[in-house]
């Protein structure tokens, strides 16, 4: 059975950090692309950052560039979202999604991707 599962969600106050995981059974992530999506509620599910099959590429939303990054660790088959600095703005529910097909820069169509993890919350708030 393939399964997505992302942990590290909480609550941070402004300006602190979180790593958000993505482990994936039953398949091995190395060979696909690896999206993290938000959505809050009343809003409409967006792309955070993208790793391609292999990690040569990566992808970040303009929201998100420059005090997030994405990693992969392959040994424990997991895709890591690094979130630094967040704001009140990034609280939502983040999502995990896998796709065989590389997307380029249309990375953030949520549409496409095949697996998907159950969501982890991430609530900043003082």
């Amino acid at each position: 059975q393939l399964q997505l599962v992302e942990s590290g969600g909480g609550l941070v106050q402004p300006g602190g950090s979180l790593r958000l995981s993505c482990t994936a059974s039953g398949f091995t992530l190395d060979a696909y692309t690896i999206g993290w999506f938000r959505q809050a509620p009343g809003e409409e599910r967006e792309g955070v950052s993208c790793i391609s099959g292999g990690g040569s590429k990566d992808y970040y939303a303009e929201s998100v560039k420059g005090r997030s990054t994405i990693s992969r660790d392959n040994a424990k088959n997991t895709v890591y979202l690094q979130l630094n600095s967040l704001k009140p703005e990034d609280t939502a529910i983040y999502y995990c999604a896998a796709s065989r097909t590389n997307y380029g820069s249309r990375w953030f169509r949520y549409e496409w991707y095949t697996y998907w993890g159950q969501g982890t919350q991430v609530t900043v708030s003082s």
